[in-house]
């Protein structure tokens, strides 16, 4: 009784060897990797073209939706043959002059014609090339083109035949395509340049003595 009497009141705290710290985890925070690897980057790009493309789309069908645009029509009015003869040499003359109306029934849309040249063919053969000045069209407006070919060229032996059954009859097959380079203007918006092609095929009659049978307009195909 005496031995408990002199033993010291515990207190509750604990005087035993120091208790180790809890174990570090293996990767340290500051060698953690952060970024994005290369697929990460090719996925994002990837979502950031699909997201301009889609906006594109959406963009142009409003456009559209807005302003629905109408073809433009092409129409030979006159073509004025004074010449088409073939020489001892089987050199082929000609003489052509072309009244061609072009018509933009847009309202809210012009057109910017920046290259225009007109090819000449008989039978699928070429045989004349003219360029005819740029100029913009503006919005519900007609302009005439006037493209004039004129000179000489050999012709094809196989065709010589065709063109003297052709000669007889006063009229003869030529084909007009003209080649375009265009823009498009909406307000103060310009469309990239578009190359169309407008294909004329006529029948042509030939003046003879300043008569000439009468020549009836001809609507054109436009190929955008």
């Amino acid at each position: 009784m005496a031995d408990q009497a002199k033993q010291p009141h515990l207190n509750g705290a604990y005087y035993g060897p120091a208790i180790p710290p809890p174990a570090q985890s293996y990767h340290a925070h500051g060698r953690r990797h952060s970024g994005c690897g290369p697929c990460c980057l090719v996925g994002l790009l990837f979502k950031v073209v699909v997201t301009i493309v889609v906006i594109l789309g959406i963009v142009a069908l409003v456009l559209w939706l807005v302003f629905r645009p109408n073809e433009v029509k092409f129409h030979v009015v006159n073509a004025s043959l004074t010449r088409f003869d073939i020489m001892p040499n089987n050199t082929l003359h000609y003489d052509l002059a072309l009244d061609v109306a072009v018509r933009n029934p847009n309202k809210k849309i012009g057109i910017y014609y920046d290259s225009i040249q007109a090819n000449a063919y008989y039978h699928d053969n070429w045989f004349a090339s003219a360029w005819v000045d740029p100029f913009y069209q503006p919005k519900k407006n007609t302009t005439m083109l006037k493209p004039i070919l004129r000179g000489e060229v050999p012709l094809v032996g196989s065709r010589i035949n065709e063109f003297d059954g052709e000669k007889r009859s006063g009229v003869f097959p030529i084909d007009v395509v003209l080649n375009l380079r265009v823009r498009f203007k909406v307000g103060s918006l310009k469309s990239k340049r578009i190359k169309p092609k407008i294909n004329c095929d006529m029948k042509i009659p030939l003046k003879v003595n300043g008569s000439v049978v009468a020549f009836e307009t001809e609507r054109c195909d436009v190929d955008f």
